[in-house]
Formats: C-alpha cells, sequence, structure tokens
C-alpha cells in the first residue's frame, strides 16, 4: 500500500523561462537547485518539494495542472497580497479559510506569469 508523504515535484512548462525562474525564486521565495541542460530543466527547492520548469508551450488543452498549493510559514495575507500586488502578479480572489494537507488554513490564489494557478496557504489553524 502507497503512503504518501508530501509534494514531491510539479513539473510547469513555461514560456519565458527567465521570467518564471525570477517569479518563482524573487517573489516566492524558491531557490535554483540544479539545472539540467541536457533537457533543458530547471529544478528550483520550495521547502521538501520541487518545482521544476521546462521551457515549451502548454499542452493542447492549455493547462497543464489545475494548481499547485506551496504551504507558507508564518502566513499573513495582507502582507502577502500587498506584496503580490505591488509586483503586479494576478490575484485570483481573495485570502479564505481552506482545507489543505495540515488541515484548516487561510490561503489565496494568484497565477504564474505562465496562467498557472497557484494557491498560498498558511498551517493548520487546528492545531
Amino acid at each position: 500500500m502507497l503512503s504518501i508523504i508530501g509534494i514531491d515535484h510539479v513539473v510547469i512548462r513555461c514560456r519565458d523561462i527567465t521570467r518564471s525562474l525570477d517569479f518563482y525564486c524573487r517573489i516566492l521565495g524558491c531557490r535554483l537547485e540544479r539545472t539540467v541542460e541536457s533537457i533543458p530543466l530547471y529544478q528550483l527547492r520550495a521547502g521538501h518539494s520541487l518545482i521544476d520548469l521546462r521551457p515549451g508551450e502548454p499542452a493542447a488543452s492549455g493547462q497543464n495542472m489545475d494548481h499547485l498549493c506551496l504551504r507558507i510559514r508564518a502566513f499573513d495575507g495582507e502582507r502577502i497580497r500587498a506584496w503580490l500586488e505591488s509586483e503586479n502578479v494576478t490575484l485570483l480572489g481573495n485570502v479564505e479559510r481552506r482545507y489543505g494537507a495540515t488541515g484548516f488554513g487561510d490561503s489565496l490564489y494568484l497565477e504564474d506569469p505562465d496562467g498557472n494557478c497557484i494557491e498560498l496557504k498558511a498551517e493548520s489553524d487546528d492545531v
């Protein structure tokens, strides 16, 4: 039987790899951990998980995933919202309390430069 313990990685195709690297590293705080030039592939550290970026167009459907959820420590919804707005990031709604892997907590949806939906979520407030 399988026992899932967390997200290992998510692979995202990016139209403009430079813009996407800037977004995920500078704005969201990921760190470039490894580059595989032969593919090409850029592996970003996001806590205990990886976000893999590959140059290319989205699939024929236009979407490669529904959304990626990143758990955020010391989540301050208004501060995060103000920062993202100052960086001209497209926000998808307001901070709301939602359920995730660690229970209920505040979260906020936004779009990355390629239109992929990202959810930023607080640790559980149920503890």
